[in-house]
C-alpha cells in the first residue's frame, strides 16, 4: 500500500462527478476542456522498477520507474528522464495517510475505518467533494513535478470494510474521475488492483498495477489490459519465490507467457529484494 500547480482542469466527467457529490467542485478546478494534452501510453511488456521507500536505486535498465509522488523530488524525476526512464508517481487516492503534507486538509467526516494491515491509514469517503478536490491537487502536483503518469492506490474501498456505504457505482465514478483528470493533465494512469471492475475500467486506464495475483489466483482478471496492449505491472512477495530458484523460474515462465511485467520484491518496496522476471 502504500503545492499545487496553477494548472487546473475539469472534464465533463469531472463536472458530473461533482454533481454526484452534491456540493459542487468549489475551487478544485478552473480551466476548460482546451487543456487536454497527450499522455504517455506504455505498451504491454514494458519493464519496470517499483520502489516507494529508501534511496531510489537508479541503476535498473527498465522502461518505467514507479516511485512515491511526495517523497520524490523534481530533480530526481529529471535525472530518471535523462537516463531514459519514464516515471510513474505513486499516491494513495482512497486512503488517508497522516504523514502526508496535505493530511490536515481532509475533513474528519471523510475518514473511515483503519485499513486492514495498515493501522495508520484510514479509508476515505470517495463520494466527498473535498476528497476529489485533494486528489485533483495531487494529480496537479504529479504534473508539476514532471511525472509521466500516476499510480493511485486503494481505489477499491467499496469492496472493503471502509466505514462508508460505498457502492460499486461510487467506485466507478471516482476511478473514472481520476483517469479523466489525469489524462487532462497529460498523465498516464494505472489501475491498482480493483480486479472486479477491470472490464469497466480498462478503456479509461493506461496500465494496471497488481500485487500478488499469482498468490491469489487472480491473474486472468487482468488479461483485458494485455488484450488492449496495455501493460500489467505485477509484483509478488511470497518468500518461496525469493528462496527457491525453481519456484521463481516457474513463476516467471508463467508470467512471461501472460506478457505480464513481473517483479519479486520485498513487501516494504525498499529495493532490499529484487528479481525481474523479464531479465535474462
Amino acid at each position: 500500500m502504500r503545492n499545487q500547480s496553477s494548472h487546473k482542469a475539469v472534464s465533463i466527467l469531472g463536472v458530473l462527478a461533482c454533481s454526484y457529490f452534491l456540493t459542487g467542485c468549489g475551487g478544485g478546478s478552473k480551466t476548460d476542456e482546451t487543456t487536454v494534452k497527450g499522455h504517455y501510453q506504455p505498451q504491454a511488456g514494458a519493464s519496470w522498477q517499483w520502489q516507494l521507500t529508501g534511496t531510489i536505486n537508479q541503476e535498473y535498465s527498465v522502461d518505467i520507474y514507479d516511485i512515491d509522488l511526495f517523497d520524490t523530488s523534481s530533480e530526481l524525476i529529471s535525472e530518471l528522464h535523462m537516463s531514459g526512464h519514464h516515471v510513474i508517481c505513486y499516491f494513495s487516492a482512497g486512503s488517508y495517510e497522516p504523514w502526508r503534507p496535505d493530511a490536515d486538509q481532509f475533513e474528519p467526516a471523510d475518514l473511515g475505518y483503519p485499513m486492514d494491515g495498515w493501522p495508520d491509514e484510514r479509508w476515505l469517503d470517495i463520494r466527498s467533494n473535498k476528497v476529489t478536490q485533494l486528489m485533483q491537487s495531487r494529480l496537479e502536483l504529479a504534473s508539476s513535478k514532471g511525472c509521466d503518469g500516476v499510480e493511485p492506490d486503494n481505489v477499491d474501498g467499496y469492496a472493503n470494510d471502509s466505514g462508508f456505504n460505498l457502492t460499486a457505482a461510487d467506485q466507478l465514478t471516482f476511478n473514472r474521475f481520476l483517469a479523466t483528470q489525469a489524462h487532462r493533465l497529460g498523465l498516464a494512469i494505472g489501475l491498482k488492483n480493483d480486479l472486479e471492475q477491470v472490464n469497466d475500467l480498462v478503456s479509461y486506464f493506461d496500465f494496471a498495477v497488481n500485487e500478488q495475483c499469482t498468490e491469489f489466483n487472480e491473474c486472468e482478471l487482468l488479461l483485458p489490459f494485455i488484450e488492449a496492449n496495455k501493460p500489467v505491472l505485477s509484483a509478488e512477495y511470497n518468500s518461496t519465490y525469493v528462496n527457491s530458484a525453481s519456484a521463481r523460474k516457474a513463476l516467471c515462465d508463467t508470467m512471461n507467457n501472460l506478457a505480464f511485467s513481473t517483479l519479486i520484491l520485498s513487501e516494504d518496496l525498499d529495493d532490499s529484494i529484487h528479481f525481474n522476471c523479464q531479465a535474462p
